[in-house]
């Protein structure tokens, strides 16, 4: 799928957020500067969250409790080790939407709907392409 600009990228995210539920895992991967972060404030926008979302490559986690579902943006650029991954904390999220960029810095995510995001440099644009897994099959329709 093509993404022209941040608009199109924040679009998706909105349409996204129409079809997560509580305890999916969402993987964004793609160099720096692609669009990750974009996507997922398009998502939170949706969901109604009002105000800033900022990258949490320095926080690494970053919580939106008060949304329903509440959602986690966790950017694993920073990590070092994969057992730093359980300090986090994020394997008890069953009740909330867990978007995880850098998804490649630590541990395996089979049951992801894995997103990546990828430059086109010859046609000025950037691709979107997904990984769906079965919980997914159903309710992802950008193929």
């Amino acid at each position: 799928m093509r993404l022209a600009d941040e608009a199109a990228t924040r679009a998706i995210g909105a349409e996204l957020a129409k079809l997560v539920r509580a305890g999916d895992v969402i993987t964004l991967s793609g160099e720096l500067g692609v669009g990750k972060t974009s996507l997922v404030r398009g998502a939170l926008e949706a969901m109604g969250h009002e105000g800033e979302v900022p990258s949490p490559s320095f926080a690494i986690v970053q919580p939106y409790e008060h949304l329903d579902p509440p959602v986690w943006h966790v950017d694993l650029y920073r990590l070092e080790r994969e057992s730093e991954l359980m300090e986090l904390g994020l394997d008890d999220l069953s009740d909330a939407v867990l978007f995880v960029e850098w998804p490649e810095q630590a541990g395996r995510w089979d049951h992801a709907l894995q997103l990546r995001i990828e430059r086109d440099e010859e046609q000025g644009v950037r691709r979107l392409t997904s990984t769906v897994p079965p919980a997914w099959k159903e309710r992802w329709p950008f193929r």
